[in-house]
């Protein structure tokens, strides 16, 4: 897939003030300080499009980008909010599980993890709230330019060794670096053989 336009749409508080449309919808989340926004940015090749910060937790809206005017991409609010006051932290929840509840056009959930670290809790947890809700969704491997070959790649062996403690089937995963690009053709390619999917079936 060739990204030839991506612009900024909407902003919603809320699932409810979601904008209306009919198109696939990607969503893209993950803890703070994953690396969400460079990869967005890499993802569609504008930079700046998604706001990046050294200050983590700064997505506090539900942000849509209209891409190829063909499918929305969406930047949802990071779980955890560590540095978030109580009542912060619980109107973000309402809105990430809101919407990956409810919003009857996401097509897809990419869940980021820093590949860096061991497999986390607070990561674990929303992966399995995913599974048992029958939400769809695929993971995404960040910040692999960080780690060695072999060091990179014992790191997703044993946190796919760890899912398949409570998982019998793994998701798609995908493996990324915003620094060097490599995982932006094959996450765009999965999502074009979706949409593709999609389009035949409502042409059926």
């Amino acid at each position: 897939m060739i990204i030839q336009s991506a612009k900024f749409l909407i902003s919603s508080p809320s699932v409810a003030k979601c904008p209306n449309s009919n198109v696939p919808e990607y969503a893209f989340i993950g803890r703070s300080n994953v690396g969400k926004s460079s990869l967005i940015n890499c993802i569609t090749g504008v930079k700046g499009l998604a706001m990046t910060s050294s200050k983590p937790g700064k997505t506090l809206l539900i942000n849509y980008f209209n891409i190829n005017d063909s499918w929305h991409l969406v930047d949802l609010p990071g779980y955890g909010f560590a540095m978030a006051g109580k009542k912060t932290r619980e109107r973000l929840e309402e809105m990430i599980y809101g919407y990956v509840n409810h919003r009857e056009q996401l097509t897809c959930l990419f869940v980021l993890i820093d590949c860096r670290h061991k497999a986390q809790k607070i990561d674990l947890e929303f992966i399995n709230y995913l599974g048992e809700n029958g939400i769809p969704f695929s993971l995404i491997f960040t910040k692999a330019d960080k780690l060695s070959k072999s060091a990179l790649k014992i790191q997703i062996e044993n946190y796919k060794n760890t899912l398949l403690e409570t998982w019998e089937e793994l998701p798609p995963i995908f493996i990324t670096s915003s620094e060097t690009g490599k995982g932006k053709e094959e996450i765009l390619t999965y999502i074009e053989g979706i949409n593709e999917q999609i389009q035949c079936q409502r042409e059926q």
